[in-house]
């Protein structure tokens, strides 16, 4: 029988750690939801990623990440697919390569804490799917991952939980030596530590120092390393972190991302076998063949890369990770603000460490930033967000390397308040944690079928959980114009609309070819009305004028 040379779907999790302790060499996972998240906007659509999955499937990529992050809301805010069907989706089109998600602990793929029993049952469902989840919380606040682990176990799923790499004070092996510490005292052994270096932060030199002292105090842990190119240097650190022991990294399609995603994947496989690495299983042809669809597939994209391109080496200074900073320049740019951006920046570094010198990711990046421009629109800390107030009260968890100064939590908690409190009253009676009440599901699937005027499924159950409104709006537009992913991207981002007359055809998932024939289209006082034949049944719509 021949030696296996790639981890697959159908082996169990004690036998994924095993294959990959005892089989020299360094494996790659292909990270795409980061890429359409940090490159795109989270626009890529479901026929991109199928149109490269046979390739991707055929490369030997120890994971393909898919799922997760800001994605799943994104998907439902911009009608683009169902989170569920999207993985079924990439589960039948890749049989060969563990599905990977990224999960934000306790607050799943959202901005909030969810309930315990809203995790247990969202880890439950989209396990189904899912085997490989990175975990990780925006605070590095290990307990926050628990009950998420401990269903991601549950299920026999892999678990890879993140510790956050920063920069700056209080960001010392020391420091993260007992991140690991607990992590292993909490989540068990039989995992794969990742350091998830989100904001590309760190020399080479610093990330083998990291991963060396890792190893050095627990040299049988498996680790990965997730680093973003924003700086143009993640090559240099993604193989510092190889020499030093790492065994899985993070890469991207060369011919689709490589910017403020990860860094290519040809380039990384390049310099891993020239060091000398064997990357078990893994065929270079697909790789190329992949890429090369994907960079005619791009160009369908090119809105949702931002105005602004090239790397920021004055990342290691503002310290946004990748989807972050790209939609931080469009923010500015809406606002009027761009000739001020220096003046932007500086108040971000500012606010940054005057909130702790934390780690500037989902959820926290989103806050650094919104206070930032805040302060310059508003005034230091006048117009305080309601994010700012829950983290000031410790509802992420507890400031790991020190408080923000008092006149911080004095301006932000006592701002308008009715009851005349002060900011040390306020936190010494609301602040901490919240024990939050599981959810009434009879209840809420009440709700949504009263909306729905229909039974609901546990998956839109599980959904309208975690995003009430997109949920359900999501739903609603599928019952009203059906599977809409199924058109490709040169249709679906189309802009001006189409002449009459105009035939669309395209496959569905099954290779069927469908056909839309546009008969008429025709203006109304408050909006369009459209007629077709789909498939040649008669169909028309009426779509309400929106806003300019």
């Amino acid at each position: 029988m021949a030696e296996r040379q790639r981890v697959s779907p159908q082996m169990r999790t004690a036998e994924i750690l095993d294959f990959l302790r005892k089989t020299p060499g360094v494996f790659l996972t292909n990270n795409e939801r980061d890429l359409s998240q940090s490159d795109y906007m989270c626009r890529i659509m479901p026929q991109t990623t199928l149109k490269v999955a046979p390739y991707r499937d055929a490369t030997g990529y120890f994971a393909f990440e898919i799922f997760g992050g800001a994605t799943m809301h994104m998907d439902l805010i911009k009608k683009q697919v169902n989170p569920f069907e999207k993985l079924r989706l990439v589960r039948k089109a890749m049989p060969n390569t563990l599905i990977q998600g990224l999960c934000r602990g306790k607050h799943l793929f959202g901005y909030r804490p969810y309930p315990d029993n809203v995790v247990e049952m969202t880890v439950r469902l989209f396990s189904k799917y899912v085997d490989v989840w990175r975990m990780y919380d925006c605070m590095n606040y290990i307990p926050n991952l628990v009950v998420a682990a401990n269903a991601v176990k549950e299920a026999g799923r892999l678990l890879m939980p993140c510790i956050c790499f920063s920069t700056g004070e209080g960001h010392t092996d020391d420091f993260y030596l007992g991140k690991v510490e607990e992590v292993l005292s909490l989540l068990g052994e039989n995992i794969v530590l990742c350091i998830k270096n989100h904001s590309a932060l760190g020399s080479p030199a610093r990330i083998a120092e990291l991963v060396g002292a890792i190893r050095k105090r627990f040299p049988s842990l498996l680790i990965s390393y997730h680093g973003h190119n924003t700086d143009g240097n993640d090559l240099a650190r993604l193989m510092a972190a190889v020499q030093e022991g790492v065994k899985i990294v993070e890469v991207a399609d060369h011919g689709f991302g490589g910017s403020y995603s990860q860094t290519p994947a040809l380039s990384a496989i390049q310099n891993l076998r020239d060091y000398g690495f064997k990357t078990p299983g893994l065929s270079i042809a697909p790789v190329l063949d992949a890429s090369d669809i994907l960079r005619r597939e791009r160009r369908l994209y090119d809105e949702f890369t931002g105005s602004f391109h090239g790397f920021d080496p004055t990342v290691k200074r503002h310290k946004l990770p990748g989807g972050a900073l790209r939609m931080a320049m469009e923010q500015a740019e809406k606002a009027g603000l761009l000739e001020r951006a220096h003046e932007l920046f500086n108040e971000v570094i500012q606010v940054g460490r005057e909130l702790g010198n934390i780690w500037v990711v989902t959820p926290g990046s989103q806050l650094l930033w919104a206070t930032a421009m805040s302060n310059v629109l508003n005034g230091r800390y006048e117009k305080p967000s309601d994010d700012l107030k829950r983290l000031l009260l410790g509802r992420y968890g507890p400031f790991p390397f020190y408080d923000p100064p008092e006149w911080i939590f004095k301006k932000v908690l006592e701002s308008g308040r009715a009851d005349g409190k002060g900011w040390d009253e306020i936190l010494a009676d609301e602040g901490g944690l919240q024990d939050l009440a599981d959810e009434d599901f009879k209840a809420r699937r009440l709700q949504l079928e009263s909306k729905l005027k229909r039974l609901s499924t546990n998956e839109e159950l599980c959904i309208y959980l975690q995003f009430p409104r997109d949920a359900l709006e999501f739903m609603k537009f599928e019952e009203r114009f059906g599977k809409t992913w199924l058109l490709p991207p040169e249709v679906w981002f189309h802009k001006g609309g189409f002449p009459d007359g105009t035939r669309i055809s395209f496959a569905d998932e099954a290779g069927k070819t469908h056909n839309i024939d546009l008969i008429s289209t025709r203006k109304t006082a408050d909006g369009v009305q459209t007629s077709l034949l789909v498939d040649y049944h008669f169909q028309t719509y009426k779509t309400q004028k929106g806003g300019d």
